[in-house]
């Protein structure tokens, strides 16, 4: 008799678990809370796959012997405590994808800076010829490429705290850890630890045959790797001066350091400049040297890939104005370096789904860059009153054509238009994407 795989959640993850699990014999049932959107209802009726839509049938649920989680559930809600109780094992997508495949699992997590990290290694090996296959949390699920892929040299994974959640035996061979700073706080109950700890489960499995990379200077970073024990080999990162495998940027000079390979590249000559693309670009590089890709194809990788759509990303310059979307800015940190790249006067276009955000940390750049925000959200309270005492053009939009309209009435020569909205944004947009696609797009129709 089949067993019996149970979905929670039919979007990105859930559909491509669906399809890898139909492709390994289960007996599948797919169940959303809200509708499922038309293309991933194509996919599961060409594969002939059970689905339910807009409710959940407990009956049919607490049936299962396995249940994939999709990461954007939580573990709060009283259907997944119900499962729990009956005993019946919840795992991750990436969890269950990884059982499908033989492949070397290079996993990169961390606040921000993961999508960067994760493209510029996908640039790096294409330019290397390596057999690699990109996926996580950026563009299709693991699963889904496991179903069409099973078993390519590499996988590049961007993963999530919430994918990590529910890991049991997942174990990438190289784990890269970019930074921490407080996000998604509202899932774990206002509680940073919980957060750190989701993180830090990238490292849980790995053995003394496999790499942990992370940043030294992240100080909640490197305090977290002395204290937890972690079996694989410790490769850190730094603007500082540090001993052992490393890479470290000093004298303008950025040099990894491994047993028997040294590499080294003029910082002026890396392709996206910043201090926080200095850091992802340690750590792609140090990846790309420990997998010993030819010296001059690091190079030339890390001299010509121009980063990533909706990361500081700019759109056009109309009057002598420069448009640039930031939308992937979904917490304060990755607003924080977005602001601390422009110049002033700015018109800053912020909002969407607070996560516990404390905006307190932006003052001082918004003092000394912002001329006006424009808050886009449907609930903007809190932006306003973080920012009216030292703002004095602060308006409310209810759509991206509007906030755009606003920016370029605000807008005079030489100014900057920044998109970066420090919060997620399902409350008028499906995703980062699409509020980044019709920023673009009002933008090209001014």
């Amino acid at each position: 008799m089949k067993e019996k795989l149970v979905i929670l959640g039919a979007g990105e993850s859930g559909v491509g678990a669906a399809v890898l699990g139909k492709k390994k014999g289960y007996d599948i049932f797919i169940t959303d809370s809200q509708e499922i959107k038309e293309k991933y209802k194509k996919v599961l009726l060409q594969h002939k796959i059970d689905w339910e839509e807009a409710k959940h049938s407990e009956e049919k649920i607490l049936k299962a012997d396995l249940v994939v989680k999709s990461p954007g559930i939580s573990d709060e809600i009283p259907l997944v405590k119900k499962i729990k109780e009956k005993g019946i094992p919840i795992v991750s997508e990436i969890e269950f994808a990884s059982r499908f495949t033989n492949a070397k699992i290079i996993a990169v997590t961390g606040s921000n800076g993961k999508t960067t990290v994760v493209n510029w290694l996908a640039y790096t090996f294409k330019k290397a010829g390596l057999g690699y296959v990109l996926a996580g949390n950026v563009g299709d699920s693991f699963s889904a490429k496991v179903a069409e892929f099973p078993n390519p040299d590499y996988y590049v994974l961007e993963v999530s705290s919430f994918q990590l959640d529910d890991i049991v035996q997942f174990q990438p061979h190289i784990a890269v850890l970019t930074n921490l700073t407080p996000d998604h706080l509202d899932r774990y109950n206002q509680d940073f630890k919980k957060y750190i700890d989701a993180k830090f489960r990238i490292t849980e499995n790995q053995t003394e045959e496999d790499y942990f990379i992370y940043d030294a200077d992240d100080e909640r970073v490197a305090e977290e790797v002395q204290k937890r024990k972690i079996q694989s080999k410790k490769i850190p990162f730094s603007f500082r001066n540090i001993d052992g495998w490393k890479t470290e940027i000093k004298n303008n000079e950025m040099t990894t350091t491994l047993e028997d390979r040294i590499f080294s590249i003029p910082t002026e000559s890396v392709g996206l400049k910043g201090e926080h693309n200095a850091k992802n670009a340690m750590a792609a590089s140090t990846v790309a040297n420990l997998l010993k890709i030819r010296k001059q194809t690091i190079r030339d990788s890390l001299e010509s890939f121009h980063g990533v759509e909706h990361r500081l990303e700019k759109v056009m310059k109309i009057k002598n104005v420069e448009y640039i979307n930031d939308s992937k800015a979904t917490n304060i940190n990755a607003t924080f370096y977005a602001l601390q790249t422009v110049r002033p006067k700015t018109i800053w276009i912020v909002g969407g789904v607070d996560k516990g955000n404390d905006y307190t940390e932006l003052l001082p750049l918004v003092n000394e860059k912002v001329s006006a925000i424009i808050c886009l959200g449907i609930d903007n309270t809190r932006i306003i009153k973080s920012f009216n005492k030292c703002i004095d053009n602060i308006v409310e939009a209810g759509s991206m054509k509007e906030a755009v309209g606003m920016a370029y009435q605000f807008a005079e020569e030489g100014d900057t238009v920044l998109l970066s909205p420090a919060c997620a944004s399902f409350d008028l947009f499906e995703n980062y994407e699409d509020r980044g696609n019709q920023f673009k797009e009002a933008v090209r129709n001014l």
